[in-house]
């Protein structure tokens, strides 16, 4: 199975240009062996800071990186951009939607998309954050709320573009809701003449009895403090049981059940892995868990196929203390290399040693000098919580063009309180002309021409 027309005797396949997948080529790069790294997307996108780019305070280019430009200094490894659609575990085949390729290794890496919990109609009326598309469509609706407030006649309807639902309270609601408190009190306060955004309000929905539930329960009270002063209201113990064309979200809190109207409704609730995991059960007979994770070996394997690796978010890790590892970049910035290693010492006939993650402890941030860090022995909060979420980020971005524009840009931002891509893009930017709500019919009326 191994391409030996390039001098290699191996050749390992890498599926997704993740945090995990980037890692493990990098690591094998150079080596004596051929990589080939797949991705349907031919950038590596830094996750982390992604609701950056849908809060207007970073532009996509700033925190995605070509995986060639990345790669291109490792002469043994092979970059394509190619949908997968099928493994062949027996016939050792990935299968593309336009051709196949074989491998003597195989790294699946292909992470995690949204979860609606049986209700996939829901993400057209709620987006998650995954991808820079996501993030572009929440940056339009954010935005554009503010835009039809500002001409909204209605009471009742203005305040209703001005309402921000937030499904999920783990690290991704938390920022969302920090960073949309900070646009309307801080940012665009002096932006409108009709409206006054400070008039905005923020509901954070969290099914947990608290926010950042896998945090220690003073961090969690600390991050609830630190939204309040944004004026974020929390809610806990409670369940989103419907959304309602879009508008209308439908809670439920032991026997209350409350409806809230909103225009703007994110979701940040939950994730399931990728479909690959579904593949990879069907072909080999893997264990999946309840969200579609690869139930992985010791050594990130799966049981009778020694050269097939599950990492990253498609992986359900529970070797360590019995409960799986948790699907972040810091996590999978460990799994690609540790996996790569092991591969080098496979080769030479070695066996490598287990796995052992290196916990380095949780950031959130929730706003301007505002964060929690969990470090293990050290918790604490404020501006030097944040003050190392930001080191941190800066430190994990894998271009060094990157740091220096994400730098600069935080700098200027937190200087000058004003963010450099409050833009609204999108194919319908007027969606405004054409609204009709439960509550009655919109009364913006149209311009007679375009200006």
């Amino acid at each position: 199975m191994a391409d030996r027309k390039n001098g290699y005797i191996h050749h390992v396949v890498i599926i997704g240009g993740g945090f995990a997948g980037l890692y493990a080529a990098r690591t094998l790069g150079n080596s004596p062996v051929k990589v080939t790294i797949i991705d349907k997307r031919n950038f590596h996108l830094f996750q982390p800071l992604l609701y950056q780019v849908a809060i207007g305070g970073l532009s996509p280019g700033d925190i995605a990186s070509p995986i060639r430009a990345v790669l291109n200094r490792y002469k043994n490894i092979w970059v394509f951009t190619a949908e997968v659609v099928d493994i062949d575990p027996n016939g050792q085949r990935v299968i593309l939607r336009d051709g196949e390729i074989t491998y003597d290794t195989l790294i699946v890496a292909t992470g995690s998309s949204h979860h609606y919990f049986g209700h996939d109609e829901w993400a057209q009326m709620a987006p998650g954050l995954k991808t820079v598309e996501d993030a572009l469509e929440i940056r339009r609706r954010i935005f554009l709320s503010f835009e039809v407030a500002e001409r909204e006649p209605d009471p009742k309807m203005r305040r209703a573009w001005m309402r921000f639902i937030i499904v999920g309270g783990g690290p991704t609601g938390v920022e969302l809701a920090g960073a949309i408190g900070e646009l309307a009190y801080t940012t665009l306060k002096d932006d409108f003449q009709n409206i006054n955004t400070a008039e905005s309000e923020i509901i954070l929905i969290e099914g947990a009895d608290r926010i950042l539930p896998t945090y220690p329960p003073d961090l969690s009270a600390k991050a609830q403090r630190a939204l309040a002063q944004l004026n974020v209201k929390v809610q806990t113990n409670t369940m989103v049981t419907d959304i309602n064309k879009g508008t209308t979200v439908t809670t439920r809190n032991g026997n209350r059940i409350d409806q809230i109207q909103a225009q703007t409704i994110l979701w940040a609730a939950g994730v399931k892995a990728s479909f690959l995991g579904q593949v990879l059960s069907k072909g080999t007979g893997v264990e999946l868990d309840h969200v579609g994770r690869v139930i992985v070996q010791p050594d990130f394997t799966i049981p009778n196929y020694p050269n097939i690796f599950v990492i990253g978010d498609l992986a359900n890790y529970p070797h360590d203390n019995g409960k799986p590892l948790p699907g972040v970049a810091s996590v999978a910035m460990q799994e690609g290399p540790y996996v790569a290693n092991a591969i080098k010492e496979r080769i030479k006939g070695n066996t490598p040693p287990p796995f052992r993650y290196n916990n380095k402890g949780s950031l959130a941030v929730i706003g301007r000098n505002k964060a929690v860090a969990d470090l293990g022995r050290f918790k604490f909060d404020g501006f030097f919580a944040w003050l190392i979420w930001v080191f941190v980020h800066i430190l994990n971005l894998v271009e060094f063009d990157n740091k220096v524009l994400v730098l600069f840009q935080w700098a200027w931002n937190y200087f000058t309180r004003k963010r450099s891509a409050l833009l609204i893009t999108g194919k319908d930017p007027f969606p405004m002309l054409k609204i009709h709500k439960e509550v009655g019919e919109a009364t913006i009326i149209p311009p007679r021409k375009s200006v």
